[in-house]
């Protein structure tokens, strides 16, 4: 424990950002950072708890306590290969994880958690910084074969821990640059997509190979794939709800992936020639109320849309923990994200009922309800009233209402069974799917989840690969870190 009365002494404090009126000019990201000074205060705020919570509430099992001594101690290398132990990327999940560690954080029952997610970025980049993190060689090889389709972060995770285990691991990439959502879904402000190119540097270096434009069916035959000693199927939940109500094929309206993944190519160089969808000068509404539809508003903000609207089904989230979501579960409580700080009107209880067109064809606007719930110390939702129907402009309307399953073509042409929500049969356990020596890991097989899950995901299924094709494996579990530490 760093210093034993931090967490009395310091307050919680979060790097300063660049003003909105300059962030929105561009597309870089805008935390400042923490100081020296401001890092090490952070760090002794840890209480090193008997019973630290932070380890269950992190779905990589993350030793947290650990890691934050070793940062107030100023043992940088120690701190990094603590956090490494368990995380193979920690700069992504440093920037774009919703950290239900600190809702679980014990110092969070009386006070502000501690800023674990940012204390983890700096770890991992003053780690860069220093040198610390280099390819890894193994000199000793297994001559087993695995190939890994999707290079989305449970793809890269078990690619990371496969090559680890002395295995030749080829990833195949449908795209025409490596990181699935990383790459395409999340925007440059949210996550640099040179710090993506920064971690794909190093593992190529570490033997990876990676292979782009490569769609697995179409111009990867299939036959090619069967004879890796092993496959592992990590190609998210890729296809999204579709709201079905009256007005929905009108022009205008589209999915919240497609318009990030044509502004996330355009900053990077690459010219989307297949559609534009700008929001400039015009009202856009957003449909749905999560990471993605927040992604949406701040891209739509810096395409200067001349007003944005969010709309959320659910009422307005609480201030304070409710009696039906305690410590430590994830903290459900009302939350603005750096992207509605930066402008857009949040219409809350407000159901979407149609979409009115012109006479083009093009959505003019959408047609709402606002539902008025009272909600008790539960969270028991009993409706009051509801509104007549009203409509609210929209010349551009982007659905964000999450994502049904994989695409079922490819599980279709390998063999491997699906369940009743077209996700990948395959056991939290094993992994393993209905075909012998084909494994699944991530969205595809849990359903729409967290880029940290995703990770953990990748990790545990690379173990069960390994143990499959070697009979035991040396790889790290979730379990073992925590035993030893």
């Amino acid at each position: 424990m760093g210093k034993i009365t931090g967490f009395k002494e310091y307050t919680r404090e979060l790097p300063q950002k660049e003003p909105v009126a300059s962030r929105i000019q561009n597309y870089q990201e805008f935390n400042k950072g923490y100081s020296d000074s401001q890092l090490h205060k952070q760090a002794a705020r840890c209480m090193d708890c008997g019973i630290p919570f932070c380890h269950s509430g992190c779905p990589l099992g993350n030793v947290i306590p650990e890691f934050n001594d070793a940062v107030y101690d100023g043992k940088w290398e120690d701190a990094y290969n603590i956090l490494s132990s368990t995380n193979n990327f920690p700069e992504f999940t440093g920037r774009i994880c919703p950290a239900p560690c600190e809702s679980a954080c014990v110092l969070g029952i009386h006070s502000s958690p501690v800023a674990i997610e940012e204390i983890e970025k700096h770890i991992i980049e003053i780690a860069f910084n220093k040198g610390y993190v280099k390819p890894h060689k193994n000199y000793i090889k297994t001559n087993k074969k695995i190939a890994i389709i999707g290079s989305g972060p449970a793809g890269l995770a078990a690619a990371a821990q496969l090559n680890k285990a002395g295995h030749d691991v080829v990833v195949f990439e449908r795209d025409d640059q490596v990181g699935g959502l990383l790459r395409y879904g999340i925007p440059d402000f949210k996550l640099d997509k040179k710090i993506i190119d920064r971690r794909i540097s190093i593992m190529q270096a570490s033997g990876i190979l990676f292979k782009v434009n490569a769609e697995v069916g179409k111009n990867i035959p299939i036959h090619e794939l069967l004879a890796y000693d092993a496959v592992i199927i990590a190609t998210g939940s890729t296809v999204p709800w579709q709201l079905d109500i009256p007005g929905k094929d009108l022009k205008g309206i589209h999915f919240a992936m497609d318009f990030l993944k044509q502004q996330n190519k355009k900053v990077s160089g690459i010219e989307d020639h297949e559609f534009q969808i700008m929001t400039t000068g015009k009202h856009v509404v957003v449909v749905g109320d999560g990471d993605t539809g927040s992604d949406c508003i701040g891209t739509a903000n810096r395409q200067q849309a001349k007003s944005i609207r969010q709309i959320a089904r659910k009422p307005i989230p609480a201030k304070q923990r409710l009696k039906n979501n305690p410590w430590p579960m994830d903290k459900i409580t009302f939350n603005t994200t750096s992207s509605q700080e930066e402008g857009c009107e949040r219409l809350w209880a407000t159901e979407t009922k149609a979409f009115i067109g012109d006479e083009n064809g093009n959505v003019k606007t959408v047609q709402i309800i606002e539902v008025e719930y009272e909600v008790d110390d539960y969270g028991r939702k009993t409706q009051i009233s509801k509104s007549e129907p009203k409509e609210i402009p929209a010349d551009l309307v982007l659905l964000a209402v999450g994502y049904q399953h994989t695409e079922q073509q490819l599980p279709e042409k390998l063999g491997v069974q699906v369940d009743i929500h077209g996700h990948i049969i395959a056991t939290d356990k094993a992994f393993k799917t209905s075909v012998d020596h084909i494994f699944t890991a991530g969205d595809c097989r849990k359903g729409q989840s967290l880029v940290v899950w995703a990770i953990a995901e990748g990790r545990e299924c690379a173990r069960k690969v390994d143990e499959f094709l070697m009979g035991v494996s040396e790889l790290e579990s979730k379990e073992m870190i925590h035993q030893f530490s």
